[in-house]
């Protein structure tokens, strides 16, 4: 049975579910959900370290400048979270190791997809990296950590106005039998909605879990811990549930399962949540200028250098990660901090 008929006869038994309910199945389910079975990065999607190596590289060189600011605690731990195929890791240690700085941190992994974790394992032997059983499982050393393209997975709820009153969103049958959307019939409390506009995405749960497991990290020791995703800084998103299946959009229940599904994230909710639970919170600014404050244009000036003939390549993945058009503003980057740590380098 197919995901899609699984989850038609769980609606038909049980009612429509949310959808965040419904994200979670479709990315999460052990037998049929996405993350879990058939990750697509490079086919369905394609993500900054595998745009360009110069991504991991300064994030890596931030990554060792913000742990000896720390005091240069040893243990440390470097973690990332969502990492893929271990792309970014690799470039981060590759440049960690040539500023010398090759032994000051243990690798840390926390990765939902089994696939995307025996890629890692294969693609970061060399460092040795422990696999976190959940996000929870932080430890009580020092570390810093990194997730690119993670927290617009996190599951969401939907809310739409309906005359003066909010009804969250649901996915359960229409007439056919067919998956489709429709509304709570109940209203949803007025402070359960987190803007005015006509649609919003709501993603308080999972950003609170988030804080929480992070506040509860930085009172056992310091630390830092960067996010870089697409969303927007003033007011909740709208509209975005999206799904994704090979590089193209396509209806998000149209295959369960088997496309990616994304929402933009709400990383003005996410500040708030952040400071109101005692963090230093850093941004949200645009990826262009941070990466640029980074030393992006000079590692891409010595990379063209060193390889003349992948000059124009070099330039293009650069420039696609900084330029405003492209991705330079329309992804953002907030670093939450313990809170007797200074502002970090970048912000």
């Amino acid at each position: 049975m197919s995901l899609k008929d699984e989850l038609k006869a769980l609606i038909q038994a049980g009612g429509p579910l949310p959808v965040s309910a419904y994200m979670n199945a479709c990315l999460h389910d052990p037998r049929h959900g996405y993350y879990a079975t058939r990750p697509g990065i490079g086919r369905d999607f394609i993500t900054a370290p595998e745009i360009s190596q110069v991504f991991g590289e300064l994030l890596g060189l931030w990554a060792l400048y913000e742990w000896q600011a720390m005091g240069s605690p040893a243990p440390a731990r470097l973690v990332e979270v969502g990492g893929g195929r271990g792309t970014m890791m690799a470039d981060m240690m590759r440049a960690i190791r040539a500023a010398g700085g090759g032994e000051a941190f243990t690798l840390a992994m926390n990765e939902a997809s089994p696939v995307h974790a025996a890629r890692q394992t294969n693609a970061l032997a060399a460092f040795h990296p422990d696999f976190l059983g959940g996000f929870d499982t932080l430890g009580d050393a020092p570390f810093i950590l990194l997730a690119n393209e993670w927290l617009d997975c996190l599951p969401a709820r939907q809310f739409l106005a309906k005359g003066e009153r909010w009804h969250e969103q649901v996915v359960g049958l229409d007439e056919a039998g067919e998956l489709a959307f429709g509304l709570a019939a109940d209203a949803a409390p007025a402070d359960s909605v987190p803007g005015a506009a006509h649609v919003q995405v709501d993603m308080q749960p999972a950003l609170d879990t988030l804080v929480d497991v992070l506040r509860e990290a930085f009172a056992s020791a310091p630390g830092r811990a960067l996010f870089i995703d697409y969303g927007t800084v003033q007011g909740a998103p709208g509209d975005t549930l999206r799904a994704f299946k090979d590089g193209r959009q396509v209806d998000p229940l149209a295959m369960p399962g088997e496309s990616d599904l994304t929402v933009d994230v709400d990383f003005a909710r996410l500040s708030r949540l952040a400071g109101a639970a005692g963090l230093h919170v850093s941004g949200p600014v645009a990826q262009g200028p941070f990466l640029l404050s980074l030393g992006a244009e000079a590692r891409m000036q010595a990379l063209i250098r060193a390889n003349p003939d992948k000059a124009e390549a070099i330039h293009a993945g650069v420039s696609r990660l900084v330029d405003p058009a492209e991705m330079g503003s329309r992804f953002k980057v907030i670093c939450l901090s313990a809170p007797d740590l200074p502002a970090p380098v970048g912000f």
